[in-house]
């Protein structure tokens, strides 16, 4: 098992990445706290989890707040004997899709206070059960490398907000090494699961051929499909992993080849 043994928070566990990223690690070996700020959305993620045989608790966690980002690090100690292995940061805020000249500053602001800041808050709190082998992984986007849009707006307050995550994220591996904990970034491109299903269909029900419309997502992916949410996570997880004990302050491009890094 790829975790096993291990003791993992997924911060923003939702419909999308983050509950296949919960199943996964559980079905991996992995005693899991789910957090996000839907508590009955988590808790039955809990409860799938805990049917199938795993170990997992479910903890609201608002990451724009302090308080609460300790309140989750402290509480999933204190369940699973006092140590944390992993922490996935993938709580986000999307906020608006805009121009340029019709961009909100109050949106921008709180994009970068979830994306960013909510990260190096919870971080920050799991540091003393992570000392001495953790790792941490933060969830980013292609948007921040490859801009994204269309006639309703572009993709910018959420990738600029993420971008300043991939920033924090090499100095986090920079500073934390010295308490030995990795930090590595993880850059997401399509994925495909239910909240891309959602926009798929939503181009269907314009009158859209949904061959179509997956052929116009996967034209510029090489591997020629939508990346699955499942394996998506598998690439997350890996980086969690004794595999990667030596992988520190790295942006792994998950893609399937649809942006390259030089």
């Amino acid at each position: 098992m790829l975790l096993k043994d291990k003791v993992v928070i997924i911060s923003g566990v939702g419909p999308g990445m983050g509950r296949a990223l919960a199943h996964i690690a559980a079905a991996e070996g992995a005693s899991v706290a789910l957090a996000a700020r839907n508590q009955t959305f988590i808790e039955a993620v809990r409860d799938d989890i805990l049917a199938a045989g795993g170990n997992a608790i479910a903890i609201r966690c608002d990451v724009s707040d302090s308080d609460q980002c300790v309140a989750l690090a402290e509480r999933t100690a204190s369940a699973f004997g006092g140590r944390i292995h992993g922490l996935v940061n993938s709580a986000y805020y999307h906020g608006d899709w805009s121009f340029i000249e019709n961009s909100d500053d109050a949106d921008l602001a709180k994009a970068f206070d979830v994306n960013c800041l909510g990260a190096l808050r919870l971080t920050r709190a799991c540091i003393p059960y992570l000392r001495d082998g953790g790792a941490v992984v933060n969830i980013s986007t292609m948007a921040t490398v490859r801009p994204f849009g269309g006639e309703h707006g572009m993709e910018m307050g959420y990738a600029v907000a993420k971008g300043a995550l991939n920033t924090l994220g090499k100095y986090m591996s920079a500073d934390l090494g010295r308490f030995g904990i990795r930090v590595n970034t993880c850059r997401m491109g399509w994925i495909h699961g239910e909240p891309v299903e959602g926009h798929i269909q939503s181009q269907v029900d314009t009158g859209l051929m949904r061959d179509d419309v997956i052929a116009g997502i996967t034209r510029d992916i090489p591997i020629g499909i939508i990346p699955p949410e499942e394996d998506c996570a598998r690439a997350v997880l890996m980086m969690l992993s004794d595999y990667s004990r030596v992988v520190s302050g790295a942006s792994i491009d998950v893609n399937g080849g649809h942006w390259m890094a030089p």
